[in-house]
């Protein structure tokens, strides 16, 4: 028999046995088993995260035999149907190879006509978005009104390109990524089925690699096996997705608790020499900084080396860490290299050395109120030295009696100040004089007096109305 990969073997056919679906499972299930049932549906969301697998489950269900319920029977000719994939009434329509209107007239001649053997045709549509608009367009009037034998389902990955006179007429469900501890748990069931041995490290770094994709996690674990030589182990895995392991990030928070500079920098040519990738390396320490400061929140973390960091970090260090590592990731591609870009921001993280809390026990309210009454201490310890050097110097200046040359000087000033102000007023005299003689010989003149008069009539005239 020929060798069927784990994504297709292991692909649901049953909701109960979707993962990380859960809010769109119970809307489906809950329309089913009430019976309220839309013409179109629309699933959207990244690669691998079961679009096409609810979309087959949810046509089996409204084509069993038995009845439309959210669990089909899974012996009737409709169930084997579709477990075999050749169901006559289900028409599945890759998008991407279909663009044409010409295509979307021969897909929609036969909507009319009733299913060939159950109880709907049910239309699949694969990547919609990537319709043209004359087919968007030749879809819209038998999408709004379709005979009530016929059902549309639409997978995206891309929502935003569909024109949004399709996405008015559908059901939209957003599928999302999938948590890295959902997909570990469920290649850790396929794994044991298949007895294929593993690890947990191995397992995490898979599920962290599939960034959210189901499939992809599990094409991932086929190829480790294969690398492997039949079992899945943390070096090999490691090797294959040329990423770090766990090692390598505790020795790097060690070398940072160290403050060791020479060998933090001896460690990254090491890993140059291995061909590790340091935006990967990066984007792992993001996640064990991120880990450890949670765990010091909650006392527990997952990864089990990190344990033996809790507490050797203040809380202040971690956020500063993480933000440091944030900036280095995004100015990595500004760089000369990956690795000149990774050891200057090691470097920043080595200028602020982690210091140890001397109180944990201390809230942080605790250390407010205490950094505040500290403050409040200091401030009148300031305020009655000031008081006290005030008085002092009252003190001190009741007691001198100016001198002969003071006194001079002091009259001296008294009278240059009186000269200035008189020399102020006596050019304030000339001004004021010289703008009157200015006014005098502007009113002389005939055009000006003429303004006037005219200008004195007229607020006559206005008075007397």
């Amino acid at each position: 028999m020929a060798y069927v990969v784990l994504a297709r073997k292991y692909r649901p056919r049953e909701f109960q046995d979707v993962r990380g679906q859960d809010h769109t499972v119970k809307a489906l299930v809950n329309a089913l088993d009430f019976d309220r049932l839309h013409h179109a549906y629309l699933f959207s969301g990244t690669r691998g995260v079961g679009k096409t697998t609810l979309a087959r489950i949810f046509a089996n269900c409204l084509n069993c035999e038995k009845k439309i319920s959210s669990s089909p029977c899974g012996d009737c000719t409709a169930c084997e149907g579709f477990q075999s994939g050749n169901y006559p009434d289900m028409y599945e329509v890759d998008a991407a190879s279909r663009t044409g209107v010409d295509d979307m007239r021969k897909l929609l001649e036969n909507v009319h006509y009733s299913p060939n053997v159950g109880r709907f045709k049910v239309y699949l549509i694969d990547e919609v978005h990537m319709l043209s608009t004359a087919s968007f367009n030749a879809l819209l009037k038998t999408l709004e009104e379709p005979p009530s034998h016929v059902k549309f389902i639409f997978a995206t990955t891309d929502p935003k390109k569909v024109p949004l006179t399709v996405l008015s007429r559908c059901l939209q469900f957003h599928l999302r990524n999938i948590e890295p501890t959902v997909i570990k748990e469920q290649l850790k069931t396929i794994l044991s089925q298949e007895d294929i041995p593993f690890d947990e490290d191995s397992l995490q770094l898979l599920s962290r690699s599939a960034q959210g994709s189901m499939r992809d996690a599990l094409s991932l674990t086929d190829q480790a096996i294969s690398h492997g030589g039949g079992s899945i182990a943390i070096d090999r895995v490691a090797e294959m997705l040329g990423t770090v392991r766990t090692d390598e990030v505790s020795e790097i928070l060690n070398l940072l608790i160290q403050g060791n500079r020479k060998a933090t920098l001896k460690f990254v040519d090491q890993l140059s020499k291995q061909a590790v990738s340091f935006a990967d390396l990066l984007e792992n320490l993001q996640r064990s900084i991120h880990e450890i400061a949670l765990a010091q929140i909650t006392g527990q973390t997952d990864t089990d080396q990190l344990q033996a960091f809790l507490g050797k970090f203040s809380a202040e260090w971690l956020q500063v860490a993480y933000q440091i590592l944030v900036v280095g990731m995004r100015d990595l591609k500004y760089a000369p290299d990956h690795k000149v870009g990774f050891e200057m921001t090691l470097l920043r993280l080595l200028d602020f050395e982690p210091v140890m809390d001397t109180n944990p026990d201390q809230t942080p309210i605790k250390k407010e109120e205490a950094q505040t009454k500290s403050q409040t201490e200091d401030s009148s310890r300031t305020l009655e030295s000031n008081a006290t050097s005030s008085i002092s110097k009252k003190a001190s200046a009741s007691k001198e009696i100016p001198t002969n040359d003071e006194q001079r000087i002091h009259q001296q000033s008294v009278k240059a100040s009186s000269a200035m102000h008189e020399d102020d007023q006596a050019r304030e005299s000339s001004v004021r004089s010289d703008v009157a003689s200015d006014r005098e010989a502007v009113l002389q003149d005939p055009l000006v007096s003429s303004l006037i008069e005219n200008f004195d009539a007229q607020i006559i005239d206005i008075k007397r109305r």
